[in-house]
């Protein structure tokens, strides 16, 4: 009867094709945002993608908490499970912020700083999606998988300095202004930001992960 039983439950290793696919919609959602930054026309036509890849990770993420409460065996932890889903899926949910905030202030034109900070959003969503690619060996691979987490760290650390020095340049320019440039500004600076704080967020779960199961 027990064998009948799993047999009818999800298989563990379908966690790790749907950890596929949530890092596929995240790296798609990072490069349309990354492409709104360009301006002009790219505005509208890359925020669409950058929904329709949230709404992507989205159906992903109510799987994986589905298969969590249904799988008889899973590969780690439930708590790790559901702890990694929630990061990644806050990275991507945290993109669509972003670009909301875009639409929202009609904004067309973007600063350098601005755009490498997208930059680093797209970096650190293309580091996550192959450091879950290499959690089915986590044995063999936590090494690799712990210096891609080390990486997405110190790109953080670079957004960090990239918002500030961003932040310092807008306020200079906008001296004896109205103070609304500065304030739009600030806001897709402070939501840059924070996209790249979610996804060290990511690494840390993944860190944590390996330290915890090797």
């Amino acid at each position: 009867m027990l064998g009948w039983f799993q047999a009818l439950m999800p298989k563990e290793e379908r966690f790790f094709d749907l950890f596929a696919r949530h890092s596929e919609a995240v790296v798609g959602g990072a490069t349309a945002l990354r492409a709104m930054l360009e301006g002009g026309n790219a505005v509208k036509t890359n925020y669409e993608t950058v929904m329709a890849r949230e709404h992507d990770a989205d159906d992903v993420t109510r799987e994986v908490l589905i298969a969590v409460r249904r799988t008889f065996i899973t590969p780690f932890d439930r708590g790790n499970i559901r702890e990694l889903i929630t990061s990644m899926d806050n990275s991507i949910d945290q993109m669509q912020k972003t670009a909301k905030s875009i639409m929202l202030f009609e904004l067309n034109e973007f600063t350098p700083q601005m755009r490498e900070m997208a930059d680093a959003v797209v970096k650190c969503a293309q580091l996550v999606r192959e450091a879950v690619s290499l959690l089915q060996r986590l044995n063999s691979e936590a090494t690799r998988i712990s210096d891609l987490t080390a990486q997405i760290s110190a790109i953080e650390g670079r957004a960090d300095e990239l918002h500030d020095i961003g932040l310092h340049e807008l306020y200079r320019a906008n001296i004896g202004g109205s103070g609304l440039a500065f304030f739009v500004g600030n806001e897709v600076y402070d939501h840059l930001e924070k996209v790249v704080d979610r996804f060290d967020d990511v690494a840390n779960v993944v860190h944590g992960i390996v330290i915890e199961h090797v």
